[in-house]
């Protein structure tokens, strides 16, 4: 049996799009789900990830397997349109088909719901004895325990800047209304025991790890027994948590003795009552610079996220968050525009509100309008986060942020930074009409 993953990339992000080679981490969704292949089948299995390389218009394959996100799932479909018109079974799950089933349906032989660790693999069985369903779903899967070390193998060589990267956590807590990932899997918090986390982590070659979970700290007990067993490995580590890491003192102490070297942190917005509005409370502004200074004692860099465009944000956000930025020192600032997944709340409320402007889904890609916002006009908000990229990587915002302080991340930071400076020049040259360009997918 021939298998072929192949995981659609947004304009933006392609492999030929505007960020290089050192912004783009191993995925884990398809080494995890290949690692799951029943070994009975005897499966030749191949990834192709659009982010990194070209995907074959001649691939010869009995099943692709494709997985999408919003804003790559208009893509995901041109694909697996043009793959079944070959003859070819096409398997679609991720993020948006599980938000759009009704509308992924159509463009797949088999529709995967939820999480697949189970469905995917009893999916391909049913196939070699001749009873493939049409959809499986799974939002209840109670464990991640015991599964087999993911297929690195089949990731491109020399395309990653790590290919170490590893998931410990699946889902979070909290109740951001924004959020697609409760809408998209259910609200089960899912944690891989410590033992499998660290065998699995004495396998991987260099000392950096990354850990893509969308909260690291879901559990702060959990968290703190993950980091006491890391301190034997002298590991390098990064990963994603919240601003609730200023909390506790002992969390902070683990971070440094387990090599924690930086974290994103979504701060969503300098605005506390912004805070409310997207329903993520976790963040309380005045606490962001004894969070900053903290997290800089102990040698932790900070890829701080901002999203503009909420009810609460007027047209002064734009240089209040920037000035903000600046007097933090937040080492790597990202802004997006807030965004409304189909499914989530937010969505919902708009959609009572009859606000939602946009219906493609590549607009869906955070850093595109699919809303009219409250207190300003589209075109406004657009000026206004192009105004914030260029104004906090201009060389001398850089420099005051970093500053020359020769520590572990010095050059790390700096390259990162003139990497996003670079992101900042080509922001707007990415209208709908390169977003929703798909041309080179034969019809």
């Amino acid at each position: 049996m021939k298998i072929v993953f192949i995981s659609p990339a947004g304009a933006m992000h392609r492999y030929n799009g505007s960020f290089k080679k050192a912004l783009h981490y191993a995925p884990m969704t398809v080494p995890t789900l290949a690692s799951l292949i029943p070994q009975e089948l005897n499966a030749e299995v191949k990834f192709y990830d659009e982010t990194v390389e070209k995907i074959p218009l001649d691939i010869e394959a009995d099943i692709i397997s494709i997985t999408a996100i919003t804003g790559t799932a208009s893509r995901a479909y041109a694909w697996a349109d043009y793959y079944r018109k070959r003859g070819i079974k096409v398997f679609l799950g991720g993020v948006h088909p599980s938000l759009r089933p009704d509308e992924a349906r159509a463009h797949c032989d088999v529709l995967f719901r939820g999480l697949g660790d189970y469905t995917f693999p009893q999916a391909l069985l049913d196939y070699k004895n001749g009873c493939l369903k049409s959809e499986y779903c799974d939002y209840e899967s109670k464990s991640i325990a015991n599964r087999p070390l993911p297929r690195r193998d089949l990731l491109k060589k020399n395309s990653y800047v790590t290919y170490n990267t590893m998931e410990v956590i699946r889902g979070c807590p909290h109740h951001c209304s924004f959020c697609a990932y409760p809408a998209a899997f259910g609200r089960n918090i899912l944690y891989r025991p410590i033992d499998d986390v660290i065998d699995e982590m004495k396998t991987l070659k260099g000392r950096e790890v990354l850990f893509p979970d969308v909260n690291l700290i879901s559990d702060i007990n959990y968290a703190k027994n993950l980091f006491r067993a890391m301190i034997p490995l002298k590991k390098m580590w990064f990963g994603l948590t919240t601003s609730a890491v200023v909390l506790d003192k002992e969390l902070m102490n683990l971070l440094q003795k387990s090599g924690c070297r930086g974290l994103l942190i979504g701060f969503e917005s300098i605005n506390q009552k912004a805070q409310a509005f997207v329903n993520k409370g976790v963040n309380k502004t005045s606490n962001y610079e004894l969070l900053m200074k903290q997290l800089h004692d102990i040698g932790v860099t900070v890829n701080g996220c901002f999203a503009f465009g909420g009810d609460e944000d007027d047209k002064d956000v734009f240089e209040k968050t920037v000035e903000a930025v600046q007097k933090l020192k937040i080492d790597l600032p990202r802004y997006s525009i807030i965004t409304p997944f189909p499914g989530t709340p937010f969505y919902n409320d708009l959609i009572a509100q009859n606000r939602i402007i946009e219906t493609e889904n590549a607009m869906y890609d955070v850093e595109h309008v699919c809303f009219q916002p409250k207190n300003m006009s589209v075109e406004e908000l657009y000026q206004g986060i192009d105004w914030a990229w260029k104004e906090t990587y201009k060389p001398s915002n850089i420099v005051h942020r970093l500053g020359f302080k020769p520590d572990k991340m010095f050059f790390i930071k700096y390259a990162t930074n003139f990497a996003y400076m670079h992101w900042a020049d080509k922001f707007r040259a990415y209208t709908k009409e390169r977003l929703c360009d798909n041309s080179d997918i034969p019809l």
